[in-house]
């Protein structure tokens, strides 16, 4: 059984992301597909760390981030990996906490403004 290769704009369409994104995730090498002449083609590997790259994008990581934790399993293996992923999910998990304590606070404030300028109209 052979492997399923996705073309260029195959793979656009199953990751819903522009072919501006695709070559960019090439540049900066988080992808690495075949290429046949100017034809790139992207097997069961690089659909797999495509979907690493857009769950990490999903929970904020920065594309860095993202390279540096998938170069550990090349070069470390899987559990070297996973406790990467903790002390990163660790990190970024702390950060959305801040983001949405600072969220919560200008909801409140955009609130209280709100009822202070309504209070004062009628």
């Amino acid at each position: 059984m052979s492997e399923q290769r996705l073309s260029f704009k195959e793979m656009c369409a199953e990751f819903d992301v522009t072919p501006r994104t695709l070559r960019y995730y090439e540049y900066i090498e988080l992808l690495e597909p075949d290429r046949e002449g100017r034809a790139r083609f992207y097997g069961p590997r690089e659909r797999a760390r495509m979907t690493l790259i857009m769950r990490g994008r999903k929970f904020g990581f920065q594309l860095e981030e993202i390279r540096q934790w998938l170069l550990i399993y090349e070069n470390e293996g899987t559990e070297a990996q996973l406790k990467a992923f903790v002390e990163m999910a660790d990190r970024q998990t702390s950060a959305l906490k801040e983001q949405r304590a600072q969220i919560d606070e200008a909801l409140d404030e955009l609130a209280q403004l709100r009822a202070d300028i309504l209070s004062n109209l009628g």
